[in-house]
Parts: structure tokens; C-alpha cells; sequence
């Protein structure tokens, strides 16, 4: 089939006990050991970090994009799967995406059960991992898990224990994996890739903040106070707050600062239907809906919109561009 490079990144796939609990401390080439590589697929490893994923930082995730740019410029690599922690997985599977260019697949997975359980997870979803990489072409990033392939926008963790880790809410995966090979279903909408950010450029503080019976603006304001370049407000229902709330991001997009609007429900879009505090007063105020991209991914597109410019304008534009998908090719 081809040459694979599997990225190393830690996680509960890369775990082992440490007396208390588990935490990532196998390197790439223990992890590969436990899985059946498909035949005819060369692996090569690439050890890149080794930590629980709920440690990941924006540092991270440009290292980690710069690393897969890099394995992808030798024309002989056919694809790249990268070893994750679980905790974050859908945000640098997201992040990757949205500057992704080149036909050959990203695939994303990990693990539910630590790297020396009898009963792990890891060795399957690794070699579903590799057959994927090896075999599509044009699907942007993946998310392999549990015998599905799901495309990174909009794909989450959908379960804390269990095997069936990731799903889309709104969505529907775009393959099944299994030992017969690949089976496409759809081939997932994605914009015009976003430019990759420069090595030195200064890395932005994006916040989230959740609304609930009795919020009001404090602790948005509170991020505003400590440098927020971006704001995003999980509100509820199809996108609804409070006015106190609303005149809070009028007063902080007035300073520049960018607002994306998700919902804290699990399906659906945000949706301009209700006033007073509701998502028609917070668009008004200069919020960006973010359609069915929940709180993780929707401040990944305002991260990478930060990194895209600091041109407050430009960077609703580029916010605007991430969530814009163009509507998805045939279906295979």
C-alpha cells in the first residue's frame, strides 16, 4: 500500500501505570508494537511529545502542524496518523484541518484503555489508523476510532469510558474501517485551507465562557481584563443569553476583541431566532454563530483566525471563512 508516519503524541494510548494512575510515558515504537501493521504498509515513527492530552497548549498543536508539514513534504509518505490523548483530541484533529493542504490524510486516534490493558482499545484503533492513511486520499483529517472514520470538523468526544469515544452530533462518519478495508460514505465539506502560522508569531489567549441560570457578565469580562484576543460565549439553547451578557460583547468586540457564539446542547446549530439576550442581540453585538461547532472546536477557528492577522477585521473574516464549508462532494 504504501509508507505511513505515525506521529507520537502521549495520551492514554501511550500510558502506563504509575502508582497512583496512569499517565503518558511509552514512546511511539512501544505503542506501534501492540498493533497488527496492514500488509504491505511501512511504518516509520516520529516521536514528537509525550504528555496527557488535557496538557496540550497552542505551542503544541503549531508544533505539531509544523511536524506533519514537514513528513508530508517527502513525496514517498503516502499518510500520517498521529497518536493523541483522547481529552483533546477533537481540537488538534480540528486545528490541523483547518490548515491542511495536501490530498494525503491526517488521521487522528488513541485510545480508551492504557497501553498494557488485555483488553485495550489502542492496538485496533491503531491499525484502523494505519489502513485509513494508507488508503483515502482527500478527505482532509480524520478521526479514526472504534471501527469509524470521522471527519475533525465537528467530531467529539462523545463518551468518557467507553470504546465509541467520538462522534459528530449533527453529523454522520465519513467511513467504516475494517479488516475488508475502507468503506467511504461521504466525503466531508472543508474550506480553503487557512495559511500555517509563522514560527515566532505571538501566541493569542482565546477564553471560553459558559453561560447558566444566573451568569451574568463577570467572568467575561474577567477574560476581556486578562488579555482575551478571543472570547468564546456557550450559551444556551440555539445560541441565547442575557442583555447584560450582550452589551458585554459589544463593549469587548468594540475593543477588538473576536466573539464566537456556540450553544452548550450537544445537537444542532446556533440559529438567530431569539431577542432579548438571545442569539439575534448577540449577532447584532458582533458575535460570529458558529453553526454546530461546539465550545472546543469553535476556539480552535477563533485561534487560528487569531493567528491568521491581527487586524480585527480580518480576523472575523478569517473566523468566517473557517466556519464556512463548502458544500461536500458526491458521495461514494
Amino acid at each position: 500500500m504504501g509508507q505511513v508516519v505515525v506521529i507520537s503524541t502521549g495520551g492514554t494510548i501511550a500510558s502506563r501505570w504509575q502508582g497512583s494512575g496512569y499517565a503518558a510515558d511509552a514512546a511511539g515504537g512501544d505503542v506501534l508494537a501492540t498493533a497488527a501493521v496492514p500488509e504491505g504498509v511501512s511504518v516509520r515513527v516520529v516521536d514528537l511529545m509525550s504528555v496527557n492530552s488535557a496538557r496540550i497548549t497552542t505551542a503544541h498543536q503549531i508544533a505539531l502542524l509544523r511536524t506533519v508539514r514537514e513528513v508530508l513534504a517527502d513525496p514517498a509518505v503516502d499518510g500520517i496518523v498521529v497518536t493523541h490523548g483522547t481529552d483533546t483530541l477533537e481540537e488538534s484533529a480540528f486545528f490541523l484541518d483547518l490548515h491542511h493542504d495536501d490530498p494525503r490524510p491526517v488521521v487522528l486516534t488513541g485510545a480508551q484503555r492504557p497501553l498494557e490493558d488485555p483488553e485495550g482499545d489502542g492496538p485496533r484503533n491503531l491499525h484502523d489508523a494505519l489502513l485509513t492513511a494508507a488508503t483515502v486520499r482527500d478527505l482532509g483529517v480524520l478521526v479514526v476510532f472504534d471501527g469509524q472514520a470521522h471527519a475533525a470538523r465537528g467530531t467529539v468526544k462523545v463518551q468518557t469510558l467507553a470504546a465509541d469515544a467520538f462522534a459528530d452530533p449533527s453529523g454522520t462518519p465519513v467511513a467504516d474501517v475494517s479488516a475488508d478495508g475502507v468503506r467511504i460514505h461521504h466525503r466531508p465539506a472543508r474550506p480553503a485551507p487557512l495559511p500555517v502560522p509563522s514560527a515566532d508569531a505571538p501566541l493569542p489567549r482565546i477564553d471560553v465562557v459558559m453561560h447558566h441560570c444566573d451568569a451574568d457578565p463577570t467572568l467575561f469580562e474577567a477574560a476581556v481584563a486578562a488579555g482575551a484576543q478571543g472570547i468564546v460565549l456557550v450559551a444556551t439553547g440555539a445560541g441565547n443569553a442575557t442583555p447584560e451578557i450582550c452589551a458585554a460583547v459589544e463593549a469587548a468586540v468594540s475593543r477588538g476583541v473576536l466573539v464566537a457564539l456556540t450553544t452548550r446542547v450537544s445537537t444542532g446549530p446556533v440559529a438567530e431566532i431569539y431577542t432579548h439576550g438571545g442569539a439575534v442581540d448577540l449577532a447584532a453585538a458582533g458575535a460570529v454563530l458558529t453553526g454546530t461547532l461546539r465550545a472546543g472546536q469553535a476556539r480552535i477557528a477563533v485561534l487560528s483566525a487569531a493567528l491568521a492577522t491581527t487586524d480585527p477585521a480580518g480576523r472575523v473574516d478569517a473566523l468566517r471563512h473557517a466556519l464556512a464549508a463548502p458544500v461536500p462532494a458526491a458521495s461514494h
